[in-house]
């Protein structure tokens, strides 16, 4: 069975199917997975650990792209590791700074 091949063949159809351009598809998963994994683990997103399953997600993703592909594919794979990320990052770092301003600089 042909893994890689058939994810592949899945996010080209989920692209064709929504018209939505691969980054910005790339922008929407990152904080899908983002969410899912705050729902999922009951951790706030000021915690690394939502962070941390959208960038196992992401490296999972370009990891698939490079077996299907058979090479890395350097240019499209750093513009999407900056779609997937930037978000949930400044998400991340917003809820962190808020956290430990609000805190005295004591963690919680």
């Amino acid at each position: 069975m042909d893994i890689p091949g058939l994810y592949a063949r899945l996010i080209i159809a989920i692209g064709d199917g929504t018209g939505m351009a691969d980054s910005l598809l790339h922008v929407h998963a990152g904080l899908a997975v983002l969410f899912l994994a705050r729902v999922v683990s009951r951790r706030g997103l000021s915690t690394p650990g939502p962070l941390l399953a959208v960038l196992v997600a992401e490296i999972a993703n370009e990891g698939l792209d490079r077996l299907h592909y058979g090479s890395w594919r350097w240019s499209d794979t750093i513009g999407d590791f900056v779609n997937t990320l930037f978000w949930p990052t400044m998400l991340y770092l917003g809820l962190r700074w808020r956290t430990v301003r609000s805190s005295g600089g004591r963690r919680r």
